[in-house]
């Protein structure tokens, strides 16, 4: 049995990758990825009967866009902020709840429950702080990565532009984009869209950031002067992934 997502997401990163991981599960099929709860509605009657996973940030009157929602017999999965309380979206019978911080595997688990009639609310991040599996992979990637790195990856995921992350950091747009480039290389990846995915797989790269390996500002003016071609840029990738599976 195959069933129809819709995924609807104000933060890009997250709405990309969030459906490109489920359309890898043999019973989903992505059929729309909407921005806002207007676009999300018209999609729910261009595909009634689907089951949609939302981030709660798309509208502050969730009952009112439950009940039109309900018109498409649509079935409702809703993604909280890791620092929002659940209870107001128990209370209104929304048969699934998850936080940003969902695994890979409860997220595709939650969906295909939600889409056979079943319930699933995930524990608060915090509830079990004891049950946080191992992953040496992403902790491999987070050694590697500064302070400001980190920084730069954890404001690439909540949706900021290079621009805006330049503004927020006080560097120029040149210079994050030339960190972005060393963040890919020592993450494995090729562009903005896999890093985030790398992310949502390795959460460990979005743990409070240490104090420690700050870049100095040699570093900034380093990366302010130095241009990567692709051809380099490619070939450093294809040597970090291989190292980050083999070490």
């Amino acid at each position: 049995m195959s069933y129809r997502i819709i995924v609807t997401d104000n933060q890009e990163m997250f709405r990309v990758g969030t459906a490109r991981l489920l359309g890898i599960e043999d019973d989903f099929r992505v059929v729309g990825q909407c921005v806002d709860a207007p676009r999300l509605l018209n999609a729910a009657e261009l595909f009634p009967g689907s089951t949609l996973l939302c981030a709660a940030s798309i509208t502050h009157d969730w009952p009112t866009l439950k009940a039109a929602l309900s018109a498409f017999d649509c079935l409702i999965a809703v993604m909280l902020e890791n620092a929002d309380d659940a209870i107001g979206f128990v209370e209104l019978d929304f048969p699934g709840v998850l936080y940003r911080s969902v695994s890979a595997p409860e997220l595709a688990a939650c969906v295909r429950a939600v889409a056979s009639g079943q319930r699933h609310i995930q524990s608060t991040p915090a509830s079990h702080p004891g049950k946080a599996e191992p992953d040496a992979l992403g902790e491999k990637a987070r050694n590697r990565l500064t302070r400001k790195e980190l920084q730069i990856v954890t404001l690439l995921v909540q949706g900021y532009k290079n621009k805006d992350i330049a503004g927020e950091l006080g560097n120029t747009e040149q210079v994050i984009k030339n960190y972005m480039r060393t963040i890919f290389d020592k993450t494995g990846v090729t562009d903005r869209l896999e890093l985030a995915l790398f992310t949502i797989h390795h959460k460990v790269l979005l743990a409070p950031v240490s104090p420690l390996r700050p870049s100095s500002p040699e570093t900034d003016q380093f990366l302010q002067r130095t241009s990567f071609t692709s051809k380099h840029t490619v070939a450093a990738t294809t040597l970090a992934m291989r190292s980050l599976q083999t070490r």
